[in-house]
């Protein structure tokens, strides 16, 4: 008896199907199912009922998932925690991350680690919108997400801050005079985020201020597209700085109320709740944190 096919089994039904639990696992979806055909042949019962469009479990795969599923993914548990013992940087290191923060800020340290590491793989999905808490069975998930709002089958390990600020082009402010306060900017046409509702703003001398964007010019996740919506003069943008940094370089953007510090944007690395942290995931923040000290 093959106790991986009963593991494949229980990873198919898990997951939803054969395509996710493939792409979870790292897997070929064709060895997933002669691990299922297998099980099936040596047990003599159907166990799922496979067709085009869904996955349904016979009476004898409810019994066995049921039997079975508790115990296997107890094992699975203890295999992580036993990994994350060992201090070799191994696997697939499954990552998830906001698109203003992944792009500029993820790609440098996943090169060096797998340089430095030659049997580690890296998948990073990259999100315009907010990133789905573990539902692709990720090891690391970078969010703006409060911690607050954040399951409690979640930990926050660490919580990165990155520097925003706002930005024009100078075609826009060939128009209208560079504001002096937030408040000038109900003046000008706004660029906001997928969930911006305001703009907080404090100055060095303790002063504060909060500028609504309800209804902005445009609203979009994506920063990528407010950058590009900045350059071609359509409004007033907050960014982050390094997302943005080319741009001003390259005269295509300038800061606006440089006397103003914006909110910065907090990015939460969130794990599942496991006891202990696997080599591969310390590593990244390890050298996560060591790249954003030297920026």
């Amino acid at each position: 008896m093959n106790w991986d096919d009963f593991d494949a089994f229980c990873q198919v039904v898990d997951h939803g199907g054969f395509t996710a639990a493939a792409r979870a696992l790292d897997r070929p979806k064709s060895s997933l199912s002669a691990s299922v055909s297998r099980l099936e042949a040596q047990l003599n019962t159907r166990l799922l009922e496979r067709t085009t469009r869904q996955l349904r479990l016979t009476e004898a795969g409810e019994s066995l998932y049921r039997d079975i599923s508790k115990p296997f993914a107890q094992l699975r548990e203890r295999a992580v925690e036993a990994l994350a013992q060992g201090t070799t940087v191994q696997g697939t290191l499954r990552i998830a991350a906001p698109y203003e923060f992944g792009a500029h800020h993820l790609a440098s340290v996943a090169c060096r680690l797998m340089r430095e590491h030659p049997q580690l793989k890296v998948h990073v999905d990259v999100e315009h919108a907010r990133v789905a808490l573990f539902e692709r069975n990720y090891d690391l998930v970078f969010s703006a997400i409060e911690h607050s709002f954040a399951p409690s089958t979640v930990v926050t390990k660490r919580v990165y801050s990155l520097e925003r600020g706002l930005f024009a082009s100078p075609e826009l402010l060939r128009g209208h005079a560079p504001p002096e306060h937030p408040e000038e900017l109900n003046a000008l046409p706004l660029l906001g985020g997928g969930e911006d509702q305001s703009w907080s703003f404090t100055r060095a001398d303790g002063g504060s201020a909060e500028v609504e964007v309800r209804n902005p010019r445009l609203r979009s996740g994506n920063a990528e597209i407010r950058l590009k919506a900045a350059i071609e003069g359509i409004g007033v943008a907050r960014i982050t700085s390094t997302f943005c940094a080319e741009a001003v370089a390259q005269g295509k953007l300038v800061r606006l109320l440089p006397q103003w510090t914006c909110s910065p944007l907090r990015i939460h690395a969130l794990l599942p709740g496991r006891r202990l942290v696997a080599a591969k995931v310390r590593a990244f923040l390890d050298l996560l944190e060591e790249e954003s000290r030297g920026n």
